[in-house]
């Protein structure tokens, strides 16, 4: 368990690694999104919904949800972009750490929505600045995913998810005619693993969006902690590669 662990937020990769880490935080990022709108009645997990709402906001004059809007767009965006500071910094450090660097901040912060849920009643300040905490994990964890990925996987990205699936199903079942081949068309084939790991994909998402929204609606914002704890651990085994790699030869000296 320890070995497998230790492989997934690892700078080596393999398709196994990146497929496993991609279920792993589509989960969680289901279940954040589903939590954030339990806490305070937004989703912050996609930008087009937001973004929409901007425009629609805009007109009407509600200049208090066009803010909230403004919000959430720009701390996806920071997410976003200091997940891709973090990496890069790590990697012209050779560290082996480079995507478990943003998986511990992303933890971390986790963690302080968990226990923001110890302030008392939600009111507007503090509904601007959860917002804006989750949409910058829901960017910083996206990130993570499009870097390690070569951008073919994004885990809070459903609507994306949703068109490749369905963009598979349409090759899955394009009727390939006998003359249109003898004609020297290629047929059209579905890419059925790829299909089968965008379904897992959307359903871990599904999945994690019910689970989150039980805990949050028993415990309260609290239960983040259940969401923080997982992320930590994947962050763990190369964060502490690499503090033996550049500490462990230390032992003995003065």
């Amino acid at each position: 368990m320890k070995t497998y662990l230790k492989v997934l937020a690892h700078r080596d990769r393999t398709e196994a690694s990146d497929r496993h880490l991609a279920f792993y935080l589509t989960f969680i990022a289901g279940a954040a999104n589903a939590g954030g709108f339990m806490a305070v009645h937004q989703y912050t997990s996609h930008m087009s919904g937001v973004v929409s709402s901007l425009a629609d906001n805009l007109v009407l004059g509600e200049v208090e949800l066009l803010l909230a809007g403004l919000t959430a767009l720009v701390f996806f965006l920071f997410g976003a972009g200091v997940s891709a500071i973090l990496i890069n910094w790590g990697r012209r450090r050779n560290l082996r750490s480079i995507y478990a660097l943003p998986l511990a901040l992303e933890a971390c912060l986790l963690l302080l929505f968990a226990l923001s849920g110890m302030l008392g009643p939600i009111g507007h300040g503090l509904t601007f600045l959860i917002i804006a905490l989750l949409c910058f994990v829901m960017g910083l964890q996206n990130a993570i995913i499009t870097k390690l990925s070569g951008a073919r996987i994004r885990t809070t990205h459903v609507t994306g998810l949703v068109t490749d699936t369905g963009i598979e199903l349409g090759k899955l079942f394009y009727w390939n005619s006998r003359q249109q081949t003898e004609q020297g068309f290629a047929p059209v084939q579905a890419d059925m693993a790829k299909l089968w790991l965008l379904a897992r994909m959307v359903g871990l998402f599904f999945l994690g969006g019910v689970t989150g929204a039980i805990l949050f609606q028993r415990i309260g914002i609290s239960a983040a902690i259940f969401l923080a704890i997982p992320v930590a651990i994947l962050a763990l085994f190369p964060l502490l590669e690499d503090y033996r790699a550049r500490y462990g030869n230390n032992d003995g000296e003065d």
